[in-house]
């Protein structure tokens, strides 16, 4: 007798926003969630441990995004998804405040899932969460960013540590930066596929590899890509969705001990779609 797998409860902060009410209706009508609204009774005891961080914390529990992050805490959901019409900050303050960082995890962190026309997906981090990351922050965004590629897509991470060096061709603080971050990822995730630092060029064409960094494991066919900082990490996301054609999906937090997930205020009600269904698959994992 075959069981039935329920599909999995995953509220939708934003809602009363047209284009979330559209994306609930298609999660439900074709059974991918069941959409929970972002209401809390304060009331309930199921959820009095994570209301009162909410207040410990200066937030209110009738807030939407932070119902949200009190309903995944609490088991009450086994996912959430936040971000359609408020900023990115709002959801990390509720995802660190109400959820918290997983045992294992020491820095919230976020990255892109990017699908190619061709098909082929590649990730991205940190686009959304830690403006100028230190070698060890650079190092944990690295480690999850892996993580996460290859929980969705069953690939092996090949993960570059960007830079506008490769391989000693320049030097500055910055690179020192980036190189410090791979001797650390190193030490920690000797398993890890990495390199860095390189170039995007050098990291993505195999023809440059050869000539910037020949024996690499990973340039020419790198399908992670971990950016110095927040500013370069965001335009580039954005210019491989707009000018490249790519599908992006994110902004996924990294870190927490619940699945919750951003949206760029920009999404659509597909991307809604996309990232509750990937919320849901990754809170199941």
């Amino acid at each position: 007798e075959r069981s039935v797998v329920s599909p999995p409860k995953v509220v939708l902060a934003d809602l009363g926003d047209s284009r979330a009410d559209v994306a609930a209706e298609r999660l439900q009508a074709e059974g991918l969630a069941v959409v929970v609204e972002p209401q809390v009774d304060v009331e309930d005891p199921e959820v009095a441990e994570a209301v009162a961080r909410a207040f410990a914390a200066g937030l209110d529990p009738a807030d939407p995004v932070v119902a949200t992050a009190v309903l995944v805490a609490s088991g009450k959901a086994d996912a959430g998804v936040a971000g359609a019409t408020r900023p990115t900050a709002e959801v990390v303050r509720a995802g660190l405040k109400v959820i918290g960082l997983s045992p294992e995890g020491s820095l919230l962190s976020s990255c892109f899932l990017l699908v190619l026309p061709d098909g082929q997906p590649i990730a991205y981090g940190d686009c959304g969460v830690v403006p100028d990351p230190n070698p060890e922050q650079l190092s944990a965004i690295a480690q999850a960013t892996a993580s996460t590629f290859e929980r969705l897509t069953g690939d092996v991470a090949r993960v570059a540590l960007l830079s506008f060096s490769t391989k000693g061709s320049a030097s500055h603080p910055r690179v020192d930066k980036v190189r410090q971050a791979f001797e650390h990822l190193a030490e920690t995730s000797p398993g890890l596929i990495a390199d860095g630092e390189l170039q995007f060029d050098a990291a993505w064409d195999p023809q440059v590899a050869k000539i910037k960094a020949p024996g690499s494991k990973v340039a020419g066919q790198a399908n992670v890509f971990v950016f110095p900082d927040l500013d370069s990490a965001n335009i580039a996301y954005k210019i491989t969705e707009r000018l490249g054609g790519a599908r992006a999906y994110g902004p996924l937090l990294q870190g927490l001990q619940g699945a919750l997930h951003d949206l760029s205020r920009g999404a659509s009600s597909d991307d809604i779609v996309d990232v509750a269904v990937i919320a849901g698959l990754m809170a199941r994992d």
